[in-house]
């Protein structure tokens, strides 16, 4: 089986969307306790809806806060430095 391999280019964004602030707060906190995680453990963890939190993930992956990686045959969402700089920013804003 051969894969395609997505570039941040290709994923779709609705330009209308307006990131929650809610929502960037617990999934940024939930990547700072637990590090890198694929999307459906971190919907759980974050307690998000998962295409609420893909939606976000796909934003902040346009602004260069996080990435995805391939790790143990998984797609994992990491922190990038500035996802970490930003994430310490919001954690301590939301609380």
């Amino acid at each position: 089986m051969i894969r395609k391999q997505t570039n941040i280019k290709n994923k779709k964004l609705a330009l209308d969307f307006k990131p929650s602030m809610t929502a960037l707060s617990r999934i940024m906190q939930t990547m700072i306790e637990n590090g890198s995680e694929c999307k459906t453990k971190l919907s759980l963890d974050a307690n998000l809806n998962y295409a609420r939190l893909v939606r976000h993930i796909v934003w902040l992956e346009k602004k260069g806060l996080v990435e995805s990686k391939v790790e143990d045959n998984k797609i994992n969402v990491v922190l990038t430095e500035n996802g970490k700089t930003f994430a310490s920013t919001i954690s301590g804003i939301s609380q």
